[in-house]
């Protein structure tokens, strides 16, 4: 990996929505039967095995981040829903028509360059321009060999930590 998600937790964190929450959601990880209400909550009843009332992940980030790692597996019903959300600023969770506003900062991450026609495939060209405000490339790991040796002494030191050991030596034989 090249970190997406460590950047985006930094922008966050730096950022003046530092003391909202943040919430990561790897869109290729849920399947399409779940996403909605991942996102936009639900309330009791609303589906078979709804029993109680559940937040959605951007009404929980509201006032903070809401970092969207795959965007390019999110499904195309998923995406027209937060085309809305990003233009309407609320939420409607299933099972309700309550609306709800939302205070949200999408950071949203991609394996392939949506920029690209090509790559984009199925991915709605309006709600990638909406996204795409600002854009920072992350290279790979492996296009960042330089980096390892900085990398291994973080974990190394978070590690000795942990369970308590001394910090490893690092050695260019390593």
């Amino acid at each position: 990996g090249s970190g997406k998600e460590v950047g985006a937790h930094l922008l966050h964190g730096w950022s003046h929505r530092a003391k909202g929450n943040f919430v990561a959601l790897n869109c290729g990880a849920l399947p399409e039967q779940v996403i909605e209400s991942e996102l936009f909550g639900h309330e009791p009843g609303a589906f078979t095995g709804a029993q109680k009332k559940r937040i959605g992940r951007i009404e929980h980030s509201s006032g903070g981040t809401l970092f969207r790692d795959e965007l390019e597996s999110m499904p195309l019903s998923t995406q027209i829903q937060m085309l809305r959300v990003l233009e309407m600023r609320e939420v409607t969770p299933l099972g309700t028509n309550e609306v709800r506003p939302v205070d949200i900062r999408i950071v949203a991450a991609a394996k392939v360059d949506l920029s690209d026609p090509a790559q984009r495939k199925a991915f709605r060209e309006d709600l990638y321009y909406r996204l795409n405000v600002v854009s920072i490339s992350i290279p790979p790991l492996r296009e960042r060999r330089e980096d390892i040796p900085l990398l291994f002494s973080y974990f190394a030191e978070r590690a000795a930590r942990r369970f308590q050991r001394a910090v490893p030596a690092l050695s260019a034989e390593i």
